[in-house]
């Protein structure tokens, strides 16, 4: 008799609290969109945040709420994302592939160093100390911290000390763009085949004082282009490609060899051999 009071009590507590459970799991529970799961599965999860959500979740979550469109996620295949299109009940759109580009040529083979630096292995730390140790303050510092951010392993060193992009693994997540404390990258259409490889502003001669392969400015490529699409811009040679048709002129004529050409999704310039 003595056991069957406390057995007799737990019982009915245990019961009062289920009631209890069930009924604050009906009033508080929050119905989710059967479309959540689909739409992730699709995604890659890597959570690379370059769609600007919190992660995977929070892009699907956004789709959904329609705050934001599928082309936002640079690492979806164009199949996945018709997919998801379907999924969502919109009309799908063709998205043109981009790929990141370097702006600089002049790895340690063509700039020397204005000084030795011995700090952090790091561009962005190393840019703090007089713009870093290359004598070309706009070029690239080559401790690769691009390489480092990019999640998705498409960023290698060459023995320049120069990033290689690797077309396809590059998803144009934009990584690279934000981390890089030069400026020296920029998301190119894949399907164009020339880019110029400087950054510089300098005057010509104080480019080619410090670099052999710097734009210096002197317009050959500008009146060479049938199409006006590249320009000149406080010294530095600018490519249109809303207008370039990759008819290469530009390349032909430039006598520093800071255009380059795509050939096998590998940039080179006439400095590499022609």
């Amino acid at each position: 008799m003595n056991i069957l009071i406390p057995v007799l009590i737990v019982t009915i507590l245990g019961l009062v609290f289920g009631i209890l459970l069930a009924l604050a799991s009906r009033r508080f529970c929050v119905e989710v969109d059967p479309r959540l799961d689909k739409i992730y599965s699709k995604l890659p999860g890597a959570n690379c945040g370059a769609c600007g959500m919190p992660g995977c979740m929070g892009f699907a979550e956004a789709l959904i709420q329609g705050t934001c469109t599928i082309d936002r996620c640079a690492v979806t295949e164009q199949e996945v994302r018709k997919e998801i299109a379907e999924i969502l009940g919109v009309e799908h759109t063709v998205k043109i592939k981009r790929a990141a580009v370097l702006h600089c040529h002049g790895g340690n083979k063509r700039v020397k160093n204005k000084f030795d630096y011995v700090g952090i292995q790091d561009c962005i730390s190393a840019n703090i100390v007089m713009s870093g140790p290359k004598a070309c303050v706009y070029g690239c510092i080559g401790y690769g911290t691009c390489a480092k951010v990019c999640p998705f392993g498409a960023i290698e060193m060459s023995t320049e000390d120069l990033p290689v992009v690797n077309e396809d693994k590059c998803t144009a997540c934009g990584k690279c763009v934000a981390a890089c404390p030069k400026g020296l990258f920029s998301l190119v259409s894949v399907s164009k085949n020339f880019a110029v490889r400087c950054k510089s502003l300098d005057m010509g001669k104080k480019v080619m004082d410090v670099c052999s392969v710097g734009c210096i400015a002197c317009r050959k490529c500008e009146k060479a282009c049938p199409v006006k699409a590249i320009r000149i811009e406080n010294n530095l040679s600018i490519i249109d490609y809303s207008l370039c048709d990759n008819r290469g002129q530009c390349f032909k004529v430039c006598p520093t060899k800071s255009i380059a050409i795509k050939e096998n999704k590998s940039w080179r310039t006439k400095a590499q051999g022609e």
